[in-house]
């Protein structure tokens, strides 16, 4: 006689984890790619891409993506400037910056270092970025064409692509899925929201007016967490074998670490990680696959200005 009790608890009881996504060993697989295109373009054309950022202020946030992101242009092969204007700049100098990256011929692809300090108008300056040069696709027709169907944006926003990117490089099945996106910001939540729909998720939008943001996440296949708040989703808002994908970087106190503070996520990584099919790390998920998106928009842009294929 078999104990079927005995089988069913045993099933019950075997404590499943989550397949950690390595968004490091995906950034450098796409930028070796990157890395023997830019090759590739140099030999035939005698140009590479540039990349101009500007940043203002000093935030240590945005110090720490620029330096990433100026690292990874040097790994590929693509030229890099910076301009860096002083945290109290006028609107002016700022539009004087974007305006001399437009002229250089050498730049492809242009991006202010967000977020800007109050006094800046974002939206006026994030309109004057010309839409060629808009690697960022945070340019409202960029932004607008991502909306509509029928229509292509010349660039995809990176991080919400970078998703994409991760979602398929680990076999995840996006049409017809369920996806909750937490968060609905200009640089993450909605391209994130409008992308998966592209791809025909079902896509529900969870933010701070949300009244039972638990019950809806629960329900989800794919979860994109990018409020920016720490620890926000539990292990308790996720269904059983869900895709956990965590945008969020913030920084918590710990003297040990080298700043004194070390990077969590929007996601209790401990919990989730027991509950998910698949999930990712923060620091290794996200942010490095994001950077790889830039470098592609940026190379993207240069084969066009150069008609290279």
């Amino acid at each position: 006689m078999v104990h079927h009790h005995f089988a069913s608890t045993l099933l019950t009881y075997t404590p499943q984890t989550a397949t950690v996504i390595d968004g490091r060993a995906i950034a450098e697989e796409i930028t070796s790619g990157i890395t023997s295109e830019v090759r590739r373009m140099k030999n035939s054309t005698g140009n590479v891409p540039g990349l101009a950022l500007i940043m203002v202020g000093q935030g240590r946030d945005s110090q720490t993506y620029v330096r990433k992101k100026l690292g990874a242009c040097e790994e590929a092969g693509i030229q890099s400037k910076i301009s860096t204007l002083p945290e109290n700049c006028t609107e002016d100098q700022v539009l004087n910056a974007l305006s001399c990256f437009h002229e250089d011929p050498s730049i492809h692809g242009i991006l202010v270092q967000l977020p800007l300090p109050q006094h800046l108008d974002e939206g006026k300056i994030l309109n004057s970025v010309h839409l060629e040069k808009d690697v960022d696709g945070f340019h409202p027709i960029n932004m607008g064409n991502l909306a509509m169907w029928g229509r292509e944006p010349l660039f995809l926003p990176c991080t919400p692509k970078g998703c994409i990117e991760l979602l398929i490089r680990s076999g995840v099945e996006i049409s017809g899925k369920k996806a909750v996106v937490i968060g609905r910001s200009n640089i993450v939540g909605l391209p994130m929201s409008l992308l998966l729909q592209r791809h025909h998720a079902i896509v529900s939008v969870v933010h701070a007016f949300t009244r039972n943001p638990e019950q809806i996440t629960r329900e989800a296949d794919i979860v994109v967490a990018a409020a920016g708040v720490p620890n926000l989703v539990r292990g308790s808002w996720l269904k059983p074998g869900a895709v956990v994908l965590d945008v969020g970087t913030n920084p918590v106190k710990d003297p040990s670490c080298e700043y004194g503070h070390r990077l969590i996520g929007d996601v209790c990584y401990e919990e989730a990680s027991r509950v998910a099919s698949a999930i990712t790390p923060v620091p290794g998920g996200v942010g490095p696959v994001t950077v790889a998106m830039l470098l592609l928009n940026t190379l993207e842009s240069a084969k066009r200005a150069y008609n290279f294929t």
